[in-house]
């Protein structure tokens, strides 16, 4: 999707203008209405546009206008234009014509301030998203026709300028999607690390470690995952210096599950197929370090993926069996299911050790038991100190991302202890599935301050949760993790 700013409007195929609630026009829309001898005005005022957010109505070849299509978007309220309410409008305008057989968009954002401008481009190319990759059929009317957006604003320099860090981020949340969209006969280990290894490109240091190197650090419960997969696991390592030499990194670690069986305790047939998404942990955590390297944020992080694929062969750890993990501890596998968090386990030990961070926070898809408790909306947080999860929380809502701080009481630890080991990696039956998860992670932080977030609910979408995420790979906690860094770590 090309992205483009114009001062003015010469002519074009959808000319895109936002009216607010009660269909209180812009200055802009209103003089765009005297042009047309109040034609828009009138067409509004006939049918059920009130111009509520979502709401669109399409005016054709309007007299006194150079436009085929005037598009009247719904903005919602006029006193509530902050960022998530421009953006909406950006990808309510994209959504409203994309299958028009047009090819430009054009998007009236004159009234807006450049840096909101910026925005509505940014919300429009999220919005536009699709992974179609493998679709040979499809009928030339459900392709979208749209290839290029125009942006009117009054200041074309400063929107340009706003809009370079908001690609970065775009492209960070691009390519998560696309990580979690990938069918697992396509991304396997292997080749979500070749994919990390080419984002060198950006700025990033990467580093790949395979199952000897792994073996030697003494990395059993992450290698005890993969073991009954024909695909090697493997161990990125992506860092970013942008800030202080010998600064502190901060630190995000991802589960990286590329496709998940349940191992011998085998998941029911039915919906297997989604786990190829079981490493969206990794895939915002890819995600994360390319927007911070492509806007070249002034903060040092790393990013570390822990990358298996969980099999059924003869093989495969069972359930029962006692692993030692790179901490130590030793780990007694109650699940083979339950496996994320023995590879989270050993990559939050490594990355403590090795890297000294500031914090660190770890992504994965990791419980249903997340689910359960918080339905498909919204993703937890989990944490050992305020002053980690509270910058989550502040950004995720300044993006649209919902999170919700969850308990990890030491009284649940009990659930967790072992008989025969130092741990066991599920509780007693499913009550608090995903706090349990939780507390056996955090016995592998070293005290370190530390966030995990399980995103199972949101990773994926069946249907599209707002106008600039498309339903399938959602890329989620790209935006809240990038805005968090430029909040709180480098302001």
């Amino acid at each position: 999707m090309k992205i483009e700013f114009v001062a003015a409007v010469d002519a074009a195929e959808i000319l895109a203008v936002p009216v607010f609630e009660d269909r209180a026009f812009t200055p802009a829309g209103t003089a765009l209405d005297a042009k047309t001898s109040g034609a828009l005005t009138k067409a509004a005022g006939k049918g059920r546009f009130t111009g509520k957010a979502g709401q669109s109505l399409s005016v054709a070849a309007p007299a006194g206008v150079n436009a085929d299509t005037v598009l009247l978007v719904g903005a919602g309220a006029k006193d509530k234009q902050d960022d998530l309410a421009v953006e909406a409008f950006g990808g309510n305008a994209y959504a409203a014509v994309k299958l028009s057989g047009a090819e430009v968009l054009t998007i009236d954002a004159s009234d807006l301030a450049p840096e909101q401008a910026a925005r509505v481009g940014f919300a429009a190319r999220l919005a536009a998203y699709r992974f179609d990759k493998y679709r040979t059929t499809q009928k030339p009317d459900k392709i979208p026709s749209i290839t290029a957006i125009r942006v009117v604003t009054s200041d074309l320099r400063a929107a340009e300028a706003a809009l370079e860090p908001l690609s970065a981020v775009a492209d960070g949340v691009i390519f998560a999607r696309d990580l979690v969209s990938e069918p697992a006969n396509v991304l396997y280990p292997a080749e979500f690390a070749k994919r990390v290894k080419a984002l060198e490109s950006l700025g990033l240091e990467v580093e790949i470690l395979g199952e000897a190197e792994m073996e030697k650090l003494g990395m059993r419960t992450l290698l005890g995952v993969g073991q009954g997969s024909r695909r090697e696991s493997q161990l990125a390592i992506m860092k970013w210096n942008g800030g202080e030499a010998g600064a502190q990194p901060l630190a995000f670690v991802g589960k990286g599950v590329c496709f998940d069986t349940g191992g011998i305790s085998i998941k029911p047939a039915d919906g297997m197929e989604d786990m190829k998404w079981d490493m969206g942990g990794a895939a915002a955590v890819t995600g994360t370090m390319i927007a911070l390297a492509g806007r070249k944020a002034k903060v040092n992080a790393v990013g570390v993926l822990g990358l298996v694929e969980n099999m059924p062969d003869g093989n495969a750890q069972r359930p029962g069996d006692v692993v030692v993990s790179m901490s130590g501890q030793t780990v007694e596998v109650i699940n083979t299911d339950a496996e994320g968090r023995l590879v989270l386990a050993d990559a939050l030990w490594y990355t403590q050790q090795r890297f000294k961070p500031k914090f660190m926070i770890d992504l994965a898809t990791l419980t249903g038991a997340m689910i359960v408790a918080l339905g498909l909306d919204y993703a937890g947080v989990f944490s050992n100190s305020d002053d980690v999860a509270d910058p989550i929380l502040a950004a995720a809502t300044k993006v649209g991302e919902n999170f919700w701080r969850m308990p990890i009481p030491a009284i649940y630890e009990q659930h967790i202890d072992s008989k025969i080991a130092d741990v066991k990696n599920t509780g007693n039956g499913r009550a608090g599935g995903s706090i349990t998860a939780a507390l056996f992670l955090q016995r592998f932080t070293n005290g370190v301050p530390w966030a995990h977030l399980d995103i199972a609910p949101t990773a994926w979408a069946n249907k599209s949760p707002s106008p600039t995420v498309p339903e399938g790979g959602v890329g989620f906690a790209v935006r809240t993790l990038d805005r968090m860094v430029a909040d709180t770590y480098e302001a």
